[in-house]
């Protein structure tokens, strides 16, 4: 059954790796023969939430900016896929930034059920891995009608390139393809 899959990457560097991850993720689900679109946050502007929850009500954001765009595309997706580099042991400040723009999502008949995370790291451990997942399962675990349904997760890549020829290219290959 054909899905409509959005892939959000969060990289300032287009070519980084995180971006790789996302690129890959998009090839297997196009070539699955889904709906994909893949976003870039690098040249979007996205402001700060204010906390003033007048989207609870109204449903929609006050500030108009990509963020309320963005949003919008995720309301009507099926699948989302966020693509991220690690900072500080959790998701980028780009991605967070965007994840709390979403508000508006929580309250509404979002269609999502399937989420995917992609990251990578300069450090590759465990831990690096764990506490960024916790860090992201924070956003998600509001969502009650959807749950991660997979992650690929790309430690010791620091440099732009340094992912090329890296086993985890495949894997979200084949992780798109999958969906």
């Amino acid at each position: 059954m054909k899905k409509k899959v959005l892939i959000i990457s969060s990289s300032y560097r287009t070519k980084g790796n995180s971006a790789r991850l996302a690129e890959e993720f998009f090839k297997g689900a196009t070539e699955a023969g889904n709906d994909v679109e893949l976003i870039s946050l690098h040249d979007k502007t996205i402001g700060f939430c204010r906390g003033c929850l007048a989207c609870q009500t109204t449903l929609r954001c006050v500030i108009r900016d990509d963020a309320d765009i963005i949003r919008e595309k995720m309301l009507n997706a099926d699948v989302l896929v966020f693509a991220t580099p690690v900072y500080y042991y959790g998701i980028s400040g780009q991605l967070k930034t965007l994840l709390d723009r979403c508000n508006p999502l929580y309250s509404s008949d979002y269609k999502f059920r399937e989420v995917y995370l992609l990251f990578t790291a300069a450090e590759d451990s465990e831990d690096a891995k764990q506490r960024t997942l916790d860090n992201f399962d924070g956003w998600l675990v509001c969502y009650e009608k959807a749950q991660l349904a997979g992650y690929v997760f790309c430690g010791g890549v620091n440099d732009v390139g340094d992912i090329e020829g890296d086993k985890k290219l495949e894997e979200a290959y084949q992780m798109g393809r999958a969906v």
